[in-house]
């Protein structure tokens, strides 16, 4: 259970913060720091138990049926990561708390910043592939929302946009790479897929699965040629960068790379493509770091380049390289974050992180300065600090590293030549801010921030102190359980100890930070010159291309819109009918669906009351031209001999539900035929053309009606005739009582075995509701739609327009006269409607009914009343809004989904009880009355949501004003 509250508390909290108020911004930091804090004690908790090598876990079931369990699962290596996550997101809850201005949204910062705690924690502690893909994708989308925190910049929203995109296609190729894995190893568990690395790495799938996977990590790694999108999110705030950008995000490639080490690499595809990628970043990194002008852009590509190196030992197919690896990850996190804390500082106090603005800082700002200056050192590998041995145990590898010679003599030298740079880049970094002449021209006067906003770096760069000159006590035993994690039994021997004595890595490491300062003096001159430029690379811009890429696939879509669509509608449904049709025949050509032995005698009654169909049909299709209500209600004629249809063959639940849905329906459409233009005729010009054209669209018309009308008749009757007995049908009817508790087999399929789709169509039949009532909320008539308003509109007592817009009047009553009697039995018909809507309700598991039938009852007793009482009266009176059913329907549907996990059974079975009442006598209650009373209130509130926007749209026709002479004739004539 400590895993649980280790994921759930982020995620709650982020709730929380969200809804505080936006002036509570020590409330907000105090909420977001004691998450932070109570996490990492949590996580420190569990240490006892990962240092014997135990694996903590915890299972829930979540879709047994395919092996996929939601895992909580913590060992040495994903302990170190959640330690990692939540101690430095405590830390930069701290400074956070005041970097931020109290002009910026507090609430939005710590709710996203929470979330996007609880999705990395996620991604560390699932034990399930699918889960791991899902905590993955959700870090993209919180960290969208951070990055575009100051979304009135166009930056920042470029930046967040890149991100997404890139990270987003990434954790795409990543699902893709994870079904493939549980489908070859037979399971989804980690546990097993991490024992099963010899089926892995000798399947044929291997080399596409080792891309896919490589694609996922690389691209949230801002590895090459997917680095471009890192320097574009430094638009996000210091804080966001200090977190995601060194610590955390950019982590979770790396860290799947070295969690996937054992079943993935050690062939040559995994070296060249992720070693290759790694060194390519590392070089690219560190040389553009060289050269650019702002703070943050430097950090940017040393990140790039640091998470290069990283990946270059993933690749190198070593277990020592692997410790070197994971080693550098934690070294990375702090003197990364510390020198992104130092940046925000100088930005927070200054007004400009611009290189050439900035210099003498040291004398303002001196404790800034200790602290930056003693980060960047780390970074560059200077002795007595955490970077110089990792960097030295990376040096160690490309000398011993096996291959031709080629590779053992390029690879040292790579090596030495880009941590050349990186102390060029880091030694250039601090001598531009903080040393030389006192700065001029400041948009602020420097000064130290408060002494609170540096503790956080000051914890960082001690720790970077501590483990540099004491590595064996401080992170050894933490290094040690993590590596055992990962290799078990292979962990090789290694010593963690700053003196190994004269060696060719020391060599490599002194020649590194010679040259580093040999090479920043040689480009003196040109950063004094051509400041910013970096030779040879700078024409190429990351922004830039990606936002050509997105112009070409805009240009792409346009051409193929131009091509497909048309402001007429008949043209649109003419494409999508043609391409259904010839989807849905695919089936006819294969096998023998059709057995004409089965056919049986044709009843004349049925044969007649199909005629009358049909010609329902056929007169709808003439009245379209001529009269758009006759056709509507010749359709539904049609739709009620489809709901006899359905009753004639033993399915009544398809007829009830077909006999509301053309109730429904028809009312929707006949609010809506007022709005749809009329039709265009071809000009006078060409009669004979015109009428010709006319006779050759209706023909193509029918061809197409009938052959779709028969081809799903055939299609429907091949079904319904085909031998089936092992079927997917007969295990519906087999098992519904058993399995399913109720005797409708329509209804259990819908809330039980099929309960996860119905779940879906109404969240999308919500979704809709709301996009019609926003969209119409927009909408406005043609200026020729609008006419006189009716005796309806106005009020019975001072015989004034109704103002539309206005609150809704109670004493809008309909007019008086032989209207009231009708107006007064509906309005008794609606209580008996309700009760008649929850009678099939409560009785649709049994018996025909459920919530989608009920729902559409009462949504059609709620319709009369707008019908025969008015818009206003009706609204002055209801006490619940149509917004508000979908809203509680959604909950109560998936409250009854998920409430089952605590009775420890999978998403969405079902939990019964039998009870015995005094008067009432034994009643059966289920979870999946729950389920089936939140599709009725959702039903009921999307369909009056829908006529409810369309009916106040008719309204607005009359808004335009009438002549009081006209007024006064309606009125008159209406009493």
């Amino acid at each position: 259970m400590p895993l649980v509250f280790i994921l759930a508390l982020p995620f709650a909290g982020s709730i929380i913060a969200a809804l505080l108020p936006s002036n509570a911004r020590k409330l907000e930091a105090w909420l977001a720091g004691f998450v932070a804090v109570a996490c990492a004690v949590l996580v420190f908790t569990q240490f006892p138990d990962v240092a014997d090598g135990r694996v903590v876990k915890t299972v829930v079931p979540w879709i047994p049926s395919l092996g996929v369990d939601f895992t909580l699962r913590m060992d040495g290596y994903s302990w170190l990561f959640a330690m990692i996550i939540t101690s430095m997101g405590a830390l930069i809850v701290l400074y956070a708390r005041y970097y931020l201005s109290p002009q910026d949204p507090v609430p939005r910062f710590f709710a996203f910043f929470q979330a996007f705690m609880g999705s990395m924690l996620g991604v560390v502690l699932s034990g399930n592939l699918i889960q791991l893909v899902i905590f993955w994708e959700l870090t993209s989308l919180s960290s969208f929302m951070l990055i575009a925190y100051w979304y009135h910049r166009l930056d920042a929203r470029r930046g967040a946009r890149m991100s997404l995109t890139i990270t987003g296609a990434g954790g795409l190729c990543l699902l893709a790479g994870m079904l493939m894995i549980g489908h070859v190893v037979g399971s989804y568990d980690l546990d097993v897929v991490l024992a099963s690395g010899d089926l892995i790495r000798t399947h044929s799938w291997y080399p596409i699965m080792l891309v896919l996977v490589a694609l996922g990590a690389l691209t949230k790694s801002a590895q090459f040629p997917f680095h471009v999108w890192l320097p574009n999110a430094m638009a996000a705030p210091t804080p966001v960068s200090a977190y995601l950008h060194s610590a955390t995000m950019v982590k979770a490639g790396v860290f799947l790379l070295a969690r996937f080490w054992p079943v993935m690499a050690g062939t040559p595809e995994w070296t060249w493509i992720i070693g290759g990628a790694g060194l390519c970043s590392l070089a690219l990194g560190a040389y553009a770091a060289t050269f650019q002008l702002d703070m943050k852009g430097v950090l940017a590509y040393s990140t790039i380049s640091h998470l290069g190196l990283i990946t270059l030992l993933l690749g190198m197919n070593s277990e020592l390289a692997l410790i070197a690896a994971v080693f550098h990850m934690i070294n990375h996190a702090t003197f990364k974050a510390s020198l992104f804390m130092a940046a925000g500082i100088v930005d927070h106090e200054t007004g400009t992180r611009d290189l050439t603005r900035l210099s003498g800082l040291y004398r303002s700002m001196p404790i800034t300065t200790t602290l930056a200056v003693v980060a960047a050192a780390s970074m560059a590998g200077v002795p007595l600090l955490n970077g110089f041995i990792s960097k030295e145990m990376f040096f160690a590898e490309t000398v011993f590293v096996s291959g031709d010679w080629q590779t053992r003599f390029a690879l040292p030298i790579a090596a030495v030549i880009a941590s050349a740079f990186s102390v060029a880049y880091s030694l250039r970094f601090i001598m531009q801010t903080f040393f030389g002449p006192p700065p001029r021209d400041l948009p602020r006067v420097p000064h130290e921030p408060p002494l609170r906003m540096l503790i956080p770096s000051g914890i960082l760069v001690l720790i970077c102190l501590v483990v540099g000159i004491l590595p064996s006590y401080t992170v050894g035993p933490f290094l040690q359980n993590a590596a055992v994690s990962i290799l078990g039994t292979n962990t090789p021997a290694y010593d963690l100890r700053v003196w190994h004595g004269f060696n060719i890595p020391l060599a490599m490491s002194f020649l590194a930070l010679a040259g580093g300062i040999g090479l920043l003096w040689l480009l003196r001159h040109r950063h004094r010159t051509r400041p910013g430029k970096a030779p040879l690379i700078y024409r190429f811009d990351g922004r830039r291309t990606f936002e050509s890429m997105l112009e070409g696939l805009d240009t792409l879509a346009a051409f193929i819109l131009d091509w497909t669509r048309s402001p007429r509608l008949q043209p649109q449904l003419f494409l999508i009918i043609l391409a259904t049709v010839f989807v849905a025949a695919l089936p006819l050509f294969r096998g023998t669906w059709f057995q004409p032995e089965i056919f049986t005698p044709v009843d004349p009654f049925f044969a007649l009351m199909w005629v009358a169909g049909a010609a329902c049909a056929i007169g709808a299709a003439r009245q379209a031209k001529y009269h758009r209500a006759a056709s509507l209600l010749l359709s539904g004629g049609a739709g009620l001999i489809t709901a006899l249809t359905f009753a004639w063959l033993s399915a009544p639940d398809l007829a009830l539900t077909q006999l509301a849905v053309e109730v429904v329906t028809l009312v929707l459409i006949l609010l809506g035929l007022r709005w749809l233009p009329p039709r265009v005729e071809g000009d006078d010009e060409h009669p004979v053309k015109n009428t010709l054209r006319a006779y050759i669209r209706r023909f193509r018309d029918l061809i197409i009606a009938v052959i779709s009308g028969a081809g799903l008749s055939a299609i429907a009757y091949a079904v319904l005739t085909r031998p089936h007995p092992e079927g997917i049908s007969s295990f519906f009817v087999k098992q519904s009582v058993p399995l399913g508790g109720g005797a409708n087999v329509v209804n259990v399929i819908l809330v039980d075995f099929r309960g996860f789709d119905t779940f879906g169509e109404i969240t999308v039949l919500g979704i809709v509701a709301l996009t019609v009532y926003a969209l119409l909320r927009r909408f406005r008539p043609p200026p020729e739609s609008l006419t006189l308003p009716t005796a309806r509109e106005f009020l019975p007592t001072n015989g004034k327009l109704l103002d539309r817009f206005a609150e809704p009047d109670p004493r809008a009553l309909i007019p008086d006269g032989v209207m009231k009697v009708p107006a007064v039995l509906v309005r008794l018909l609606l209580p008996m409607a309700a009760l008649i809507s929850m009678y099939f309700l409560i009785r649709g598991h049994n018996l025909p009914g459920g919530g989608f039938v009920g729902g559409l009852i009462m949504a059609t007793a709620i319709i009369l009343q707008y019908m025969v009482g008015g818009v206003i009266w009706v609204e002055a009176r209801q006490r619940i809004h149509p917004q508000n059913w979908i809203a509680i329907g959604l909950l109560l549907a998936g409250t009854a989904a998920m409430a089952v996990w605590w009775a420890s059974k999978p998403f969405l079975a079902a939990l019964s009880w039998d009870i015995a009442l005094p008067v009432i006598g034994h009643v059966h209650l289920s979870t999946v009355l729950l389920f089936d009373i939140g599709v009725y209130m959702l039903v009921v509130g999307a369909t009056v949501l829908m006529l409810v926007a369309l009916a106040h749209q008719s309204l607005r026709l009359y808004r335009k004003p009438v002549p009081a002479a006209a007024a006064a004739t309606v009125i008159k004539g209406a009493r």
